[in-house]
C-alpha cells in the first residue's frame, strides 16, 4: 500500500509534535549569578547588529523583537545575562542558551556570523525568523555542546551541511518547514548514525528524496519522529516502530513510502 497520509501515535500525546515558535525545547529559567564575558555581549551584539528588525519576518501573533532591548555599556561590555532571551551559566557565566524565536529578525546568516563565537551554547531557537533563504551555516559545527537546536520555520535553504552530524550531544533538532533545504541521503543516514542520543528529530518539508534509514532503529532515546512530505520512498522501516522510546511517528505526504506489512489494511 502507499502511504499518502500516514502518521501513528504510539502512546497518548502529552505535548504537541511541532515544536511551535512558542514551544522551546528547553528551558533555561534559573536566575543567574555571573557576569557574563565581554567577548560574548560582544559576540551577541554583532550578531544584532547583522540584522534588521522586521515585524513580518515571525508568524507568530505574540512574536516580540528580543534584541531591541539589548544595549552594551559605554566602551563597550555589558551584562548580557540579563539580556531578554540569552541565558549564563550560573557559575562560570558564559552564554549557554539563547532564545530567539518569533523576534522578527531578517537578514542573511553565514559562518562567519558572530553567533558561531558562542561556543558554550547548549540551547539555540531561532525558528519564526526570516533568514532570506540563506543556507544553514556550516559555522553550527562550532557549537560543539548544543543540545537542543530549533531553526524551524525560518527560511533557510539548501543543503543541509554535513557538519549537523557532529554535534553529537543533540537531543533535539528541530530543521521543519524551511520548504527548500535538502538534505542528501549520505548525510540523512550519517545524522541518525552519529546522534544516537536524540530525542526529538523534526525534518517536516525537508526534501531527503531516499529511503528511510534502517539505522533508525538503533536511536535508543528517540521519543519522536516527524518526517511530513520529505519525499521519501520505500518501505518504512519496521524495526523503528518497535523502539521501546518512541511515543510519536508521523509520515504525512510521503506518496512513494509503502506501510510496513503489518499496518495494511486486509
Amino acid at each position: 500500500m502507499e502511504i499518502t497520509s500516514l502518521f501513528f501515535f504510539l502512546v497518548p500525546l502529552f505535548f504537541p509534535l511541532h515544536l511551535s515558535p512558542t514551544t522551546s525545547a528547553a528551558s533555561f529559567a534559573a536566575p543567574y549569578s555571573s557576569h557574563c564575558h565581554d567577548y560574548e555581549s560582544s559576540a551577541l551584539w554583532l550578531f544584532k547588529e547583522s540584522f534588521t528588525i522586521d515585524t513580518s519576518a515571525s508568524s507568530h501573533p505574540e512574536a516580540s523583537p528580543k534584541v531591541e532591548s539589548w544595549h552594551l555599556q559605554e566602551g563597550g561590555g555589558g551584562d548580557c545575562c540579563s539580556w531578554d532571551g540569552v541565558e549564563c551559566d550560573n557559575i562560570t557565566g558564559h552564554v549557554i542558551g539563547l532564545d530567539l524565536r518569533s523576534s522578527g529578525l531578517s537578514g542573511y546568516i553565514d559562518s562567519h556570523n558572530s553567533l558561531f563565537q558562542l561556543i558554550h551554547l547548549q540551547y539555540l531557537n531561532l525558528a519564526d525568523n526570516d533568514f532570506l533563504e540563506s543556507p544553514i551555516p556550516s559555522g553550527l559545527g562550532h557549537l560543539s555542546k548544543l543540545t537542543h537546536l530549533n531553526l524551524s520555520f525560518s527560511g533557510f535553504s539548501g543543503q543541509i551541511p554535513s557538519n549537523i552530524s557532529d554535534l553529537i550531544h543533540l537531543l533535539s533538532l528541530d530543521l521543519s518547514e524551511n520548504d527548500n533545504l535538502i538534505l542528501k541521503n549520505s548525510d540523512f543516514n550519517t545524522l541518525v548514525k552519529n546522534l544516537v542520543s536524540l530525542e526529538v528529530l523534526h525534518l517536516d518539508y525537508v526534501d531527503i528524496s531516499s529511503e528511510v534509514p534502517h539505522i533508525f532503529a538503533n536511536s535508543p532515546s528517540l521519543t519522536s519522529l516527524s518526517l511530513v512530505s520529505c519525499r521519501l520512498r520505500g518501505e518504512f522501516p519496521t524495526g523503528i516502530l518497535q523502539l521501546p522510546t518512541l511515543e510519536v511517528l508521523y509520515l504525512d505526504d510521503n506518496e512513494n513510502l509503502r506501510a510496513a506489512t503489518f499496518f495494511r489494511k486486509s
